[in-house]
């Protein structure tokens, strides 16, 4: 993969991971629940994967309209974790060292909501009463291991979107 391309990535990448910094401060500073509700979080996948995919056609771009397979999910992981690793610190820092009351007060509007959509789908209320057990048996979800869980797992999803995306994306020079 050129330089030009993975400057492409990174730059993509901060980009990514500024504006998903930006969107958890705002939601942090407006309102707690907004982490609760289902469209904040499908709204922040669709701007990784938009931009991982603007990332691999740029990178494309670059290369005069073609790219390999591995060039294009390439640049589409370097913007996906850039901008993923930008967003857990951010995350990090606010429910850690700026305000770790918050986080335990975001766990629990979390269970309210997870209890919430249960009932709401009609499951028992002793179903209901063990998975809270068991929710609140867990361990402070913005704590350092379970932070990084999360992030290894985001990655993993989001690469899968990746291979697919570089499917789509790539074009192979023929001729060369």
């Amino acid at each position: 993969m050129e330089t030009s391309t993975k400057s492409i990535a990174i730059n993509f990448g901060l980009y990514l991971g500024g504006i998903l910094s930006l969107l958890t401060v705002m939601a942090y500073a407006i309102s707690l629940d907004l982490f609760t509700k289902w469209w904040f979080g499908i709204a922040m996948m669709i701007l990784v994967i938009v931009l991982g995919v603007m990332s691999s056609t740029k990178s494309r771009g670059a290369l005069n309209g073609f790219i390999s397979f591995k060039g294009a999910f390439t640049s589409f992981f370097i913007t996906v974790l850039i901008g993923l690793v930008i967003s857990t610190v951010v995350s990090y820092v606010i429910f850690n060292i700026v305000d770790p009351e918050a986080s335990g007060i975001l766990q629990e509007k979390i269970l309210a909501s997870q209890v919430e959509m249960m009932r709401s789908f009609g499951a028992p209320e002793e179903s209901i009463a063990q998975i809270v057990e068991e929710m609140e048996k867990q361990e402070d979800m913005y704590s350092l291991g379970n932070i990084l869980q999360a992030l290894a797992f985001q990655l993993v999803g989001f690469s899968v979107v990746g291979l697919i995306v570089a499917l789509v994306v790539k074009k192979e020079d023929i001729q060369a």
